[in-house]
């Protein structure tokens, strides 16, 4: 599961791609691993890994993890190919998810490529570029389908799926803010659209404005424009995240309680872009090892051993699950089995996040 950092030039966007990857292999026990120059396999901050490794003292821990693309800048006309367009576009295509850097901060040594902050339209350059590959994706698919209708009346659900997304995109609209039936997100998954993936939009701001964030001007600006698509945004100053990123982990916590912060804003934009990607975290404890397994939202029992190992799915019988919260709260594993808080499931429960299991199998 990728995730792209886009953004327009000069905006903090390759900046807070180092800052999460150098958080990353310092803060979450977890080697930082780069496959290619632009791209950062990072784990997931969970803390309720950090309270389970206290209690049973593991050998390893190991987090859930997940990789964030930092992708070529862009400028207008993208989609015909200006600047690296094209590279961009290729880029976008490839990731799951987008996390669009959008500056909110004044700072007269670093030049805007528009001349002046306007975070709104910095947003609506990169996603009215997004919005015309797409265009172009169905119009032909549009056409295809057109001359294959004469032959097969079935297209007809087809061309009404492209003619209301193409309707969409021609005001100006991302593809994921049009409520689709199941019969129509078939045909959409087909296409492959950019902006039909989910996307997070980080408000890079200054120290100053960060004291504020809530009545900040440009940062409400960008809120504004992603309740049109029900996107989230995270508000964070990529300067101080950098300046975080080499701090060991008692400086690291002062200086956030010094600046009124629970937690970096770069652990809160690796935690939103890996719900983004609708994923989730099932545990595992014990001596041996103490590990967070991604699946994605809605996966079942034998499915989750499968991500274990193969055998385990096979032969899967049951699983014995507890709560986290239940754990905790009774403090060990037999107290919460002597308070009946340990269940036993089968093939057809659908797993929730945190649940701590032992799977039972046989082959």
């Amino acid at each position: 599961m990728k995730i792209g950092i886009v953004g327009l030039p000069n905006v903090g966007k390759s900046t807070m791609f180092n800052a999460i990857t150098n958080a990353g292999a310092e803060c979450a026990n977890y080697p930082f691993c780069t496959i290619e120059p632009n791209i950062g396999v990072v784990p997931v901050p969970d803390y309720r890994l950090d309270e389970l490794t206290k209690m049973y003292k593991p050998q390893k821990t190991t987090h859930a993890i997940i990789e964030f693309v930092d992708i070529a800048g862009l400028v207008k006309g993208a989609s015909k190919g200006e600047g690296l367009g094209n590279k961009f576009l290729s880029h976008i295509r490839e990731v799951d998810s987008i996390v669009e850097v959008v500056r909110c901060f004044e700072d007269s040594n670093i030049v805007h490529v528009d001349g002046n902050i306007d975070p709104v339209r910095d947003i609506e350059t990169i996603n009215l570029e997004l919005i015309f590959a797409d265009l172009e994706t169905i119009e032909k698919r549009l056409e295809k389908a057109r001359k294959l209708l004469k032959a097969d009346k079935k297209y007809q659900q087809e061309i009404d799926t492209f003619e209301k997304i193409k309707n969409v995109l021609e005001e100006g609209k991302a593809a994921r803010t049009i409520d689709f039936t199941d019969d129509e997100i078939e045909v959409v998954n087909s296409c492959l659209l950019l902006t039909m993936k989910p996307i997070l939009y980080v408000a890079n701001v200054s120290e100053e404005q960060l004291a504020d964030v809530e009545n900040d001007k440009n940062v409400n600006e960008v809120r504004k424009y992603a309740d049109m698509e029900n996107a989230e945004v995270i508000p964070l100053c990529v300067k101080i995240e950098e300046e975080l990123t080499v701090l060991d982990e008692e400086d690291k916590k002062e200086m956030l309680k010094e600046l009124g912060l629970n937690e970096s804003g770069l652990d809160k934009v690796i935690k939103a872009s890996y719900d983004l990607l609708g994923l989730m975290s099932f545990l595992t404890a014990g001596e041996p090892e103490v590990r967070a397994w991604t699946i994605k939202k809605g996966t079942k029992a034998p499915q989750a051993a499968g991500k274990i190992h193969s055998d385990i799915e096979r032969g899967f019988i049951r699983a014995e699950i507890v709560s986290y919260d239940d754990l905790m709260k009774e403090g060990s594993m037999q107290a919460a089995k002597e308070k009946g808080l340990v269940r036993s499931e089968g093939k057809d429960y659908i797993m929730q996040d945190g649940d701590i299991v032992l799977f039972k199998f046989n082959v």
